[in-house]
């Protein structure tokens, strides 16, 4: 996979690069280079098929929309990763936070409950105890 995907950015910059030179060629077009305009143009046309080929080798990748927007707002998209990490840290930590709150009320719970039911609190040990 990561092949196919080397090879997709390779022909993606050689188009790029080639999408400049026409750029810069028509700028400042004179009609005795009509036939290298041509040449570029039938070049470009041959990368954008080698393009659709390669389309088919990289079709399971998945990139998040996330991503573009980060992109369409002038970010790294590399920073998406760090964040979702940064947000998946943040909840963990909101969720290990919880769990820490349900172990303290359930061991408030149990001594709550052996104030009041000691006898019934003494057999559920028991029990728990001959399960461990």
């Amino acid at each position: 996979m990561s092949s196919s995907l080397d090879q997709l950015e390779n022909q993606l910059e050689t188009f790029i690069e080639n999408v400049r030179q026409i750029g810069i060629f028509v700028s400042d077009f004179q009609p005795q280079g009509q036939q290298v305009l041509n040449q570029k143009l039938q070049n470009l046309i041959t990368n954008m098929q080698d393009i659709d080929k390669l389309r088919n080798a990289v079709q399971e990748v998945h990139v998040p929309l996330e991503v573009f927007e980060y992109i369409d707002g002038g970010r790294n998209p590399q920073l998406y990763t760090k964040d979702c990490m940064e947000k998946a840290l943040t909840k963990n930590e909101q969720v290990n936070g919880r769990i820490d709150a349900y172990k303290r009320f359930k061991a408030m719970l149990l001594v709550e409950l052996s104030h009041v039911f000691p006898n019934e609190m003494t057999r559920y040990r028991a029990v728990r105890e001959e399960l461990s």
